[in-house]
């Protein structure tokens, strides 16, 4: 009797299976291509949300590590070794998903910078751009005025 879980652990197990499962299934939705900032904010912000969620469950986690390294030492050869088996399938999931978490909001944040510099120099290119509209709409100068002549060759 003392080599079958308590009922805390199976109801943390589901728990925990359960979050991996949504969390999985968030994390596999097809990344698009986004040329708005605020898009990117919301989603780096759910990302985050899912990091600390992530911390959270941690603790389940490390309950039931400890669970199956108790009952391993008081059940028989084969039931440690099917909850063992268990578990490291679980933490296996758990890495991954934690892995890809990070490379997931590392690859955000690197790419909302490069968008935000883009913008940037889009704005810069803009103004540079209606300046020199203006500077061509300009009247050129008469033939004869020399001066003025290459005041506009400088200015070109």
């Amino acid at each position: 009797f003392d080599s079958l879980p308590p009922a805390h652990y199976k109801e943390t197990m589901s728990t925990i299976l359960v979050w991996i499962q949504q969390s999985e299934t968030k994390l596999s939705m097809p990344q698009v291509a986004v040329a708005e900032y605020e898009i990117m904010e919301q989603r780096l912000r759910e990302l985050k949300t899912l990091q600390s969620s992530l911390q959270e469950q941690q603790k389940g986690l490390n309950y039931l590590s400890t669970t199956v390294e108790d009952m391993s030492r008081k059940a028989p050869a084969e039931v440690s070794q099917r909850y063992r088996s268990e578990i490291e399938v679980i933490l296996g999931r758990w890495k991954k998903l934690s892995a890809q978490l990070v490379e997931h909001c590392q690859k955000l944040e690197d790419l909302m910078t490069k968008l935000q510099r883009f913008q940037n120099d889009t704005k810069t290119l803009k103004k540079w751009m209606a300046e020199v509209d203006v500077f061509l709409k300009e009247e050129w100068p008469a033939l004869g005025d020399s001066e003025a002549l290459e005041k506009q060759l400088e200015q070109c």
